[in-house]
């Protein structure tokens, strides 16, 4: 917090003399106010993922060994001067790896993909009692920072896109772990992931099958049309700046379309579950309802639970209830029939 204020400090120091230098209008000073509070946005969020990347040592080291490995993926989609320098140079991805450690000696080990939620999300310790239950069973597990992340600066984070160059991020995170880390099973590799973690889960075995053993998508994003049909105004708006989709449903339906993971539901070919919650306050429970219908309208084989009104909402199988902790051991189960981690749940 100390380092936070001596940041607010110094750049208010900065303001306060380039005001004195260049006399501003009402308009420039409001503006770059504006532009103040945006980089102090970042800048905790940058603080906040330090933070972060430290308790994750104390909240899993005992167990794992971690690491934060950096690869390439796809340039980015909005490019604002593509013959400036660099311009169209890939995207660097930041990704987290953990290895368990009472398993460290096994020549073989099947590996998670685990993709965390939030358009604007991370993957933060608030996943760790769930990172742990995986590593004592023996999978080794790669944590994606795809584009759009918070912690990584305004650059980064404004490099989302929403449903498409996210999904590129992930599956390039997972050959770099088949190329990179000796001991992946490249027959053994999973994907899981909530909410936009889901939606690029099944979006990624859509697209991807072979890359794939075996899915789990909980509470997924499924339909980015619904779900606008039902979000606020402000909400819709962000999908048709430049820095996501760049056109509003009403321009483009096509391409929210393409971006949805109940449009693509004919090219299932991997083993998937699918959970979902009557009373999710974020994705509501139409949008997979509609995922698990195209499914069966297409004949596929896939697994599925609804659960009704669990407590949570959202986050109802990613707490720490007995409820969860159950679910989550339906959904161990269901991965340790095509991954055969070394100590599977039983």
């Amino acid at each position: 917090m100390r380092l936070l204020y001596s940041i607010l400090f110094l750049l208010c120091l900065s303001f306060i003399a380039n005001g004195q230098q260049n006399p501003a209008s009402t308009g420039d000073v409001n503006e770059r106010i504006k532009q103040l509070e945006e980089n102090l946005r970042y800048t905790n969020q940058v603080v906040n993922k330090n933070i972060d990347d430290l308790l994750w040592y104390q909240k899993v080291g005992d167990v794992a060994l971690i690491d934060k490995i950096r690869y390439t993926s796809k340039p980015p989609h909005v490019i604002k001067n593509p013959t400036g320098q660099g311009a169209t140079n890939p995207i660097i991805i930041p990704a987290y790896t953990f290895v368990p450690k009472k398993f460290s000696s096994a020549k073989k080990l099947p590996l998670l993909v685990f993709v965390h939620d939030g358009i604007h999300g991370d993957f933060g310790t608030l996943y760790a009692h769930v990172v742990r239950e995986l590593l004592d069973q023996g999978y080794m597990i790669l944590a994606p920072e795809y584009r759009g992340s918070v912690g990584y600066g305004g650059g980064f984070y404004n490099q989302i896109d929403y449903g498409d160059y996210e999904n590129d991020d992930v599956l390039a995170g997972k050959r770099w772990a088949v190329d990179n880390m000796d001991q992946v099973d490249a027959d053994r590799i999973g994907i899981i992931g909530w909410s936009h973690g889901g939606m690029i889960s099944l979006m990624n075995i859509f697209d991807h099958p072979e890359d794939y053993k075996v899915a789990y998508a909980g509470v997924p994003v499924s339909d980015i049309i619904a779900r606008l049909g039902y979000k606020p105004q402000q909400y819709r708006t962000i999908f048709s700046e430049a820095s996501h989709i760049g056109k509003d449903p009403s321009d483009n339906v096509a391409e929210y379309r393409r971006r949805s993971p109940v449009w693509n539901a004919q090219k299932l070919k991997t083993p998937l579950l699918i959970h979902t919650n009557t009373n999710d306050e974020d994705v509501n429970v139409l949008e997979v309802e509609s995922l698990i219908n195209a499914l069966k309208a297409h004949d596929k084989k896939f697994e599925y639970k609804i659960y009704q009104d669990a407590p949570g909402g959202h986050s109802f199988n990613r707490l720490d209830t007995k409820l969860a902790r159950e679910s989550r051991n339906e959904i161990y189960k269901f991965l340790a029939r095509y991954l055969n981690p070394p100590s599977a749940v039983k």
